[in-house]
């Protein structure tokens, strides 16, 4: 038989708003330490998505300078080796030749305003191997 409820007793069946506002708290918590690492993280593994095209750019360079005893121009060499969707819509891609001796070239990916890399770095690479930034390739 149950004994009738004792007024001032409350039935342990759920959640007090002060455990339901702990939860929230450490949960905000957890987000405002999770967040900030995962989009470094998102714009560190894009930025190797570019550096890996440009790499890609530049053995095509070769190529074409052994076929047409000059660099390509950007139109060139993308027409060799497809742009990845990934890096076609996170940066603006260039190529810079000049003249010689030696003939040389500069290919440049530039983070576009207004997404997830805006505020990344402008990644370049030369004929000589030269890469720019050092301290992000």
């Amino acid at each position: 038989m149950t004994s009738p409820s004792k007024p001032g007793k409350r039935s342990s069946g759920g959640f007090t708003l002060i455990e339901l506002m702990i939860c929230v708290v450490v949960i905000g918590i957890l987000s405002a330490i999770a967040y900030p690492s995962y989009t470094r993280h998102v714009v560190a593994a894009q930025r190797s998505a570019a550096q890996t095209h440009l790499l890609q750019m530049a053995a095509k360079q070769t190529d074409y300078l052994a076929s047409s005893r000059t660099f390509g121009t950007l139109a060139e060499i993308t027409a060799l080796v497809e742009v990845p969707p990934a890096v076609a819509t996170r940066y603006t891609l260039s190529v810079t030749l000049t003249d010689g001796p030696p003939p040389g070239y500069t290919i440049t990916a530039t983070p576009k305003v207004g997404g997830t890399q805006a505020n990344d770095v402008v990644l370049t690479l030369t004929s000589s191997g030269a890469k720019t930034p050092n301290d992000k390739w």
